[in-house]
């Protein structure tokens, strides 16, 4: 008899702003897994025809391109600065973005993908509405020291002095989801070191799931 495939492992990826959480998703995932990122999922939603319409008529000209089409940079500063007009952007995003998380988690699976990793910037922050948390057998969090990801941030995004600490402060505080996590991975030398940290981490929780088994 045939054994069975082992089944998918999703990992859920946390972290700070500019912590360098895609990258480790991708080194995560590796070449025979799959990253689900939730900010290009985002970015295509916003971009469709029917959010596009809902956005230009709640907020207006101001947070359109050239091309009519949402500007996230301009519908970042406005957000960040107005819980209700926060609130209504996830409320046109966020359950269209959760439905395509999930049936790309789902074809993963049916596939017999072996690591799929959600990278969700909120994934705790909305738990309790979208349960994305509780799809994922393990929780990593890439640990960033501030002035690093304050440096990133600026460098990366162009964003000013104190514009990190702003957005995060409508988070949940990182010493909670660092607390949530089962594995840390430290990002703070070079590639070569994270890869080895993240490495590191994939052997334990190898031996972990093997455990498990026993």
């Amino acid at each position: 008899m045939n054994a069975r495939a082992p089944a998918t492992l999703v990992l859920g990826i946390l972290g700070g702003i500019a912590s360098g959480k895609s990258q480790v998703a991708r080194l995560l995932a590796g070449p025979e897994g799959v990253v689900i990122d939730a900010d290009a999922l985002a970015h295509a939603v916003l971009g469709s025809d029917e959010v596009a319409g809902l956005v230009r008529a709640r907020f207006g000209p101001g947070v359109l391109d050239a091309g009519g089409r949402p500007d996230r940079e301009a519908l970042g500063r406005l957000v960040f600065s107005d819980p209700e007009a926060r609130k209504a952007l996830e409320d046109f995003t966020h359950p269209r973005v959760r439905a395509m998380i999930r049936a790309r988690l789902e074809q993963a699976r049916a596939q017999g993908v072996p690591r799929v990793v959600l990278d969700v910037p909120l994934l705790l922050e909305h738990d309790e509405q979208a349960g994305l948390a509780a799809l994922c057998d393990v929780l990593v969090f890439v640990d960033t020291d501030e002035a690093e990801r304050a440096r990133r941030a600026a460098a990366t995004r162009g964003w000013a002095p104190g514009e990190l600490a702003r957005r995060e402060a409508a988070q949940l505080p990182l010493s909670t989801k660092k607390a949530r996590a089962h594995h840390l991975v430290p990002n703070r030398g070079t590639l070569a070191d994270l890869e080895r940290e993240v490495h590191a981490v994939l052997r334990r929780i190898g031996a972990e799931r093997t455990s498990d088994e026993l």
